[in-house]
């Protein structure tokens, strides 16, 4: 039971009739057209992690990261629903003092704002603080005017609309949204709840945004996560036609370079596979140029991160990315991606590591590269299927392989201790999907193993690579390329 539901009962109760309590329950549960406040939402968030807890303290911390920089481009009442998240995102890092001063604070500053009264009573039932949890629920009743009847009166649907507006706000940066259909359920729910928040708002809440950056921005993210692109850039552009001030607006810039990037790689891919020409490269070149604008003012994690792949894409061939054609490109390559290690939480990001260890790769460096690959591949969440950790980690150690000569051992360890430590972290079938396109696609050389294996009574690895290569195995599709961005 939330704990709004129970303090409002509590108080009922000492007003009702005893033979009609219960129903007289049921019908106040079902009479709340909305419920204020974070931690009844339905999020992962607000549920028991899925995987391992430093995952996810891990990507809640990166949540704060990024809404810290959306409130320092907030000073209007927009700026509520972020600091409301910020202090739920503070509770699940076991950081209630910070949570409790985080909506204390809203409601000094707006004392109408209902999802702050309410996540503060929360944070007060959590701390067992019964009496001040209990005048939370009073202002609440207040504020909604629920005790004199007032609930349908235009200030009380405004205060409502605001309340829906902050919800579905909160909605797209919930966590361990790994997969596509649950960023897309977020996106669903987060458009639902503000279109509650119209019904309720009507006129009072309906305002054009085309001179508001921070609403521009905004839409420009959500059109992007809907993977409409096209439509997100425009509205960058409005924005930055708005304020072109990157210390001002960074954000139309980040989105802008991050949608060029996201072009670059899909073309990239669908070139691979036959279905078009070269990528446009004048992509990349744009990319560059905004980040360089956000780097001038706002050097951060993700901002890094970017510019490493972006440079990383420059310094390989528009087609074959195993072909180096700039290698000062690829310097200042691992140059992004070293300060973005040193950011917090940069070591725990095993994009990082995998688009470092490709750049070491590159220039020869097949044992650092390894050690980047092995780094990424434990950062994975247990049961992924992104497994391309897992695919340029064998190809790099069958490369040591090939240059180890006369003394293979090392190699061979390292491959065989590899596989089984894959085998803990992805699907079965997975894995076996890996070990047959290394198979195909280096025939040779896995032939090669094969024989250093046997001769050393190391049969476990042979078996599994046999087992690829036998007749009527289906191929596994493997997932496109993705961008690196955070």
């Amino acid at each position: 039971m939330n704990y709004l539901d129970k303090h409002v009962i509590n108080k009922q109760e000492k007003t009702m009739k005893e033979g009609n309590t219960e129903e007289d329950i049921e019908s106040l549960i079902d009479g709340m057209a909305y419920i204020p406040g974070h931690f009844h939402l339905d999020l992962n968030l607000n549920h028991e992690p899925s995987g391992p807890g430093e995952l996810r303290r891990r990507d809640t911390q990166l949540k704060v990261d990024s809404l810290g920089a959306e409130l320092e481009a907030e000073v209007g009442y927009l700026q509520y629903g972020v600091r409301n998240l910020l202090g739920l995102l503070a509770f699940h890092l076991d950081q209630l003092e910070q949570a409790e001063e985080t909506f204390m604070s809203i409601c000094k500053e707006d004392p109408g704002n209902l999802n702050a009264w309410a996540n503060l009573g929360y944070v007060y039932d959590r701390l067992q603080r019964e009496l001040d949890a209990g005048e939370c629920v009073e202002k609440l009743s207040q504020l909604m005017g629920l005790e004199a009847g007032q609930a349908g009166q235009a200030e009380s649907r405004l205060s409502a609309a605001r309340c829906l507006a902050e919800q579905a706000y909160a909605h797209p940066y919930d966590i361990e949204l790994d997969r596509e259909e649950d960023r897309r359920e977020r996106l669903t729910a987060s458009l639902t709840l503000y279109n509650r928040a119209l019904d309720y708002g009507g006129e009072l809440a309906i305002k054009l945004a085309a001179d508001d950056v921070f609403i521009l921005n905004q839409l420009a993210k959500v059109f992007y996560l809907l993977g409409k692109h096209e439509m997100s850039t425009g509205i960058c552009n409005m924005a930055l036609n708005v304020l072109p001030d990157p210390e001002l607006n960074w954000q139309a810039y980040c989105t802008r370079a991050k949608i060029n990037v996201m072009a670059y790689v899909r073309d990239l891919e669908r070139a691979k596979q036959g279905q078009g020409g070269l990528p446009d490269r004048h992509s990349l070149t744009e990319a560059k140029a905004d980040l360089e604008k956000v780097l001038s003012v706002r050097p951060c994690l993700r901002t890094h991160l970017e510019m490493g792949q972006v440079y990383y894409y420059m310094g390989v061939d528009a087609l074959q990315e195993s072909l180096l054609v700039d290698e000062g490109a690829l310097n200042r390559a691992l140059v992004s991606l070293s300060q973005a290690l040193q950011c917090d939480p940069g070591d725990s990001l095993p994009d990082l590591h995998l688009l470092r260890g490709r750049c070491l790769l590159l220039k020869g460096e097949e044992q650092n590269a390894a050690d980047c690959f092995k780094r990424a591949l434990d950062l994975e969440r247990p049961g992924s299927r992104d497994t391309m950790a897992l695919r340029c980690l064998l190809e790099a150690l069958l490369g040591l392989f090939t240059q180890s000569g006369s003394d293979p051992g090392p190699s061979l360890t390292q491959l065989e201790v590899w596989v089984r430590r894959a085998q803990e972290r992805y699907p079965e079938d997975a894995v076996q999907a890996e070990l047959r396109s290394l198979c195909r696609a280096h025939t040779g050389e896995v032939t090669e193993l094969s024989r250093a294996l046997i001769s050393r009574g190391r049969l476990e690895l042979v078996r599994r690579l046999l087992k690829t290569v036998q007749p009527n195995q289906p191929a596994r599709k493997r997932p496109l390329a993705k961008s690196m961005s955070i």
